[in-house]
């Protein structure tokens, strides 16, 4: 019995990654590690991402303005991150030279995932986050109510 036999390769494999799929290519260990790799970033870009909204909840705007304002501000950094490892690994994504076949798994997943996580993370998580969010929700403190309060001078307004 050979991969081909456990749905890894051929026809059979429904559960690649888009990315693998449309180029061809198998799921290995370099992709594997490639998945690490892109699942930590994208935790990373979605939690920055959630904790600007939030921040923007505890200076009093309402849940659907602080999604929009979260996400057109947080665009910029997001898109620079995302596109600095794509534009870095997009050479060995295309790569077809002697020793690319343990490299091109990597790239390819990685470069098709943080595609996708740039979109998702812009449109989709602002998306959920207004459906999720609610009035009541335990926001953290305001960034200018805690300098008051450090002063001892309290919190205005």
């Amino acid at each position: 019995m050979g991969f081909a036999d456990y749905g890894y390769g051929g026809n059979r494999a429904r559960w690649r990654l888009l990315a693998l799929w449309i180029t061809g290519t198998h799921f290995s260990v370099s992709s594997g590690v490639g998945f690490l790799a892109l699942f930590g970033v994208s935790v990373q870009t979605g939690v920055i991402m959630l904790e600007y909204i939030n921040q923007l909840r505890a200076r009093r705007y309402s849940i659907e303005d602080a999604a929009v304002e979260g996400a057109v501000l947080r665009l910029r950094p997001i898109m620079m991150t995302m596109l600095v490892a794509t534009l870095g690994l997009l050479p060995a994504a295309l790569s077809h030279a002697i020793g690319s076949d343990s490299q091109r798994p990597f790239a390819i997943v990685i470069v098709g995932g943080l595609i996708a996580a740039l979109i998702m993370s812009v449109f989709l998580l602002p998306t959920l986050y207004v459906w999720v969010a609610g009035d009541h929700d335990v926001l953290p403190a305001s960034e200018e109510g805690s300098r008051w309060r450090a002063r001892g001078l309290g919190v205005i307004g």
